[in-house]
């Protein structure tokens, strides 16, 4: 087998080189035109906001310096060479930190349970324009308003606790997975569908054994994905008294109590360690038998 190289001749390959450095040229141009426009914009939106570089440096080290008192206990010690005096509340947090995972966990079934039941609505591929338009509206509304406005208005109307959260959460998470059913719907193969509608099907029969089947492993990681969001937004929305284990948190960052924070930092980032890999297990065992 002739694995030779042929070579074009001088008198054709310059035209080509010619054109393909003009090209490269062209792109590098592009390329410097488009980091220059990009930095501008970071720069102005900078001065716009009133980020100050020589304030930022100026107290980088007061920044650093928190860090440092964040571990170390009231003695001086290092948080970490008496673990006992460092998460010296570890009952009363751990409970905290359960009813926080409680508190997202029913947030985004029922407003998971919500999305399902709206995405199909919302799909363009099922649903006329009128109808669709609603939906999609209604679901804009719910994902635009942050939780924790929400949760400000549940605890004025409720009181504080849970089910502020859990409210806040739900509507939150109806809105944005909401939004993602209804790309995936959007994606399918619409044969199936088509099949059942001609035969007589109703909508309802289409939906789920032509829809559901081919959606559901993709609304499952969605699911799960929310799941850790709002884990950590069920964490925030106690600073506004929503329930669960920002409420300690905030009552221990407002009291200048650094071990503590860094004790229940800690235990809420563990917290989304183990959900992170409890749902990708989940994950491939539906992706395995699926």
């Amino acid at each position: 087998m002739n694995t030779a190289l042929q070579h074009l001749p001088p008198q054709q390959l310059r035209p080509l080189l010619a054109s393909y450095a003009l090209a490269a040229s062209a792109r590098r141009r592009r390329m410097v035109a488009g980091l220059t426009v990009f930095l501008a914009c970071v720069l102005v939106a900078g001065w716009w906001v009133g980020v100050d570089l020589a304030m930022f440096i100026d107290k980088i080290g007061a920044f650093g310096s928190y860090f440092s008192r964040l571990f170390r206990l009231d003695s001086g010690a290092l948080a970490w060479t008496d673990p006992a005096d460092w998460f010296w509340g570890w009952r009363k947090w751990l409970a905290l930190l359960g009813e926080t995972l409680l508190i997202a966990y029913t947030g985004t079934l029922l407003g998971a349970m919500g999305g399902f039941a709206l995405c199909f609505l919302a799909a363009s591929n099922l649903t006329p324009a009128t109808p669709r338009w609603l939906a999609r509206r209604f679901l804009e509304f719910c994902r635009t308003v942050p939780e924790i406005v929400f949760a400000l208005i549940f605890v004025l109307a409720f009181g504080l606790g849970p089910m502020a959260g859990v409210l806040a959460l739900m509507i939150h998470t109806f809105g944005a997975l909401g939004k993602l059913y209804t790309e995936i719907v959007e994606n399918i193969d619409m044969k199936p569908a088509d099949g059942i509608s001609s035969t007589g099907g109703t909508r309802l029969a289409t939906i789920a054994y032509a829809v559901v089947p081919q959606t559901l492993s993709g609304m499952v990681t969605c699911t799960l994905l929310r799941l850790e969001i709002n884990f950590r937004g069920a964490s925030i929305m106690g600073f506004v008294g929503a329930g669960g284990i920002g409420q300690e948190l905030i009552s221990a960052v407002r009291k200048f109590y650094y071990t503590d924070v860094s004790a229940l930092l800690i235990m809420i980032i563990f917290t989304v360690f183990i959900l992170d890999i409890i749902t990708s297990r989940i994950l491939r065992r539906l992706n395995t038998t699926g």
